[in-house]
């Protein structure tokens, strides 16, 4: 069990309603469910019983949640008794990520690292994370924060920090495609994949992934835009220009979320695996090693 899963609890057991848990960590009413069944796959019990009106407590999980707190409040305290020996380490580490990965995934890390190594300063870059491995690869970046390619380079590490499912997302405003993809949807009939308009990313691992599955689709897809950045696909699909693929966790932290709605699409794409990548070169320098050992301990479970 690691700490950010007790944490997710934590914050569940108090406001006993997923969509405000999910709202306050940055994931999906769905990602912070999945998330408690497998802790109640470990312990073996449920902690909570849910229903369509109501979510609350088990006695087991009154008693997880007692568990939790006095676990977390020794995990701070460790940290700061580790913190006291760190102070020796002083220096700079450069950092590539996307915008998404900052508040998705980074903010957790520098909550422990920054308690851990006040001294150590992150000097941070953000783009496309279709460019964190030409970043690395040529020596720009200490570390970057992206999606596991389906070929690694050999000069690179990974380690993995989380998972997120790639979503088909079509416009939730009324507009000639939301009307058109409803009106099939509502008779309960297959899209015509052919006859809608997708914008897709111009590179990279997602771009890789949907132009598989439109050959084992056989599909000749009609193509509107190609942009740069998840980001962007989500406020054009958004706008009303096309269907998008995009990872859980850009919708999930996206302002625009609530202007697209996702489809139900099989088969599905193969996730994202999100993690940690620098050469091994870069590993041996204690700065990135304390940077990449305080990521692993925020996330413990790897995928």
């Amino acid at each position: 069990m690691d700490t950010k899963e007790l944490q997710l609890f934590l914050h569940l057991s108090e406001s006993l309603h997923f969509a405000q848990t999910g709202e306050a960590i940055h994931m999906s009413p769905s990602a912070v469910s999945r998330t408690i069944k497998r802790m109640e796959s470990e312990i073996g019990h449920r902690l909570l019983e849910r229903d369509n009106r109501s979510v609350r407590l088990t006695e087991v999980g009154r008693q997880f949640q007692s568990y939790a707190r006095q676990a977390l409040d020794q995990w701070r305290s460790f940290g700061e008794a580790v913190k006291q020996d760190s102070k020796h380490l002083r220096g700079e580490v450069s950092l590539f990520c996307s915008i998404t990965a900052v508040y998705g995934v980074l903010s957790d890390v520098l909550d422990l690292f920054r308690r851990r190594y006040p001294d150590i300063e992150i000097k941070l870059r953000t783009g496309d994370q279709a460019d964190g491995i030409d970043h690395l690869l040529d020596g720009d970046d200490d570390v970057a924060i992206i999606a596991r390619p389906d070929k690694l380079s050999t000069r690179l590490q990974f380690h993995a920090l989380t998972h997120s499912p790639l979503l088909f997302i079509y416009p939730s405003v009324h507009c000639a495609l939301e009307s058109h993809i409803q009106g099939i949807l509502d008779t309960g009939k297959a899209l015509l994949w052919n006859d809608i308009p997708f914008i897709v990313s111009e590179r990279g691992l997602a771009r890789t992934r949907i132009d598989q599955w439109f050959r084992n689709q056989g599909l000749k897809p009609d193509i509107y835009a190609q942009v740069s950045g998840h980001e962007a696909i989500v406020s054009m699909v958004g706008l009303g220009f096309g269907v998008g693929v995009v990872p859980e966790l850009v919708l999930t932290n996206s302002p625009l979320r609530e202007k697209v709605q996702v489809l139900d699409v099989h088969p599905p794409l193969t996730p994202f695996a999100i993690g940690l990548s620098a050469s091994a070169q870069r590993l041996e320098n204690p700065l990135v090693k304390a940077f990449w050992e305080c990521a692993k301990a925020s996330y413990r479970k790897a995928f």
